[in-house]
């Protein structure tokens, strides 16, 4: 790749929150989108674990999902109270209202979509997802998808997965983001010809 393609973007003025299923990539999306657009990174599951002192395996088997999804969202509260950053969420991190609504309020959001047979590849890969322990994954999957889609459907930008590498992706959202800020400055050029 060219060393070009490696300078930093323009950020958003805000944090950019990446949402979606496990297995989409958010987290390897987001460890390559954060240095092209100057920002650090952080992974919401790695940073539960880190304040818990334990897996996110652990925490649902010893505290039940209800009780994650709260560490969860004091966790996500907390980084987003900081600067400006690319967050990888968790999975099921939306299914709470409230982080739902920090994240509408106070990020860009980017649904990073997947197709279910890639989810499934990817997610079933090492034995980590705790939902995925019993019952069927692809069931399961399927099932978490239809609940979830709804509240990702909310998400500012749209990005489909794309073949190949992990940068692929990262360039269509830097291209996303970059169209976005063009038309938010020519809606600010034309406010202010509306008010002359």
């Amino acid at each position: 790749m060219a060393a070009s393609s490696k300078s930093p973007h323009a950020a958003p003025p805000q944090a950019i929150a990446l949402v979606g299923m496990m297995g989409a990539g958010k987290t390897t999306i987001g460890r390559r989108l954060a240095p092209r657009l100057g920002l650090p990174f952080y992974d919401a599951d790695a940073e539960i674990e880190k304040a818990a002192g334990m897996s996110v395996s652990e925490l649902f088997r010893l505290h039940g999902e209800e009780s994650f999804r709260e560490g969860e969202a004091r966790v996500i509260a907390r980084l987003l109270d900081g600067p400006p950053l690319v967050l990888a969420t968790g999975g099921g991190a939306l299914t709470r209202p409230e982080t739902r609504e920090r994240i509408r309020r106070e990020t860009l959001s980017i649904w990073i979509k997947a197709d279910t047979d890639t989810i499934i590849r990817r997610a079933t890969r090492r034995g980590a997802r705790p939902l995925l322990q019993t019952g069927d994954p692809r069931e399961t999957i399927e099932r978490l998808m239809k609940e979830r889609a709804p509240h990702y459907e909310g998400a500012d930008i749209h990005i489909e997965t794309q073949p190949g590498p992990h940068a692929n992706t990262v360039n269509v959202i830097l291209e996303a983001l970059e169209r976005r800020r063009r038309e938010q400055a020519a809606g600010r050029r034309e406010d202010g010809n509306d008010g002359s």
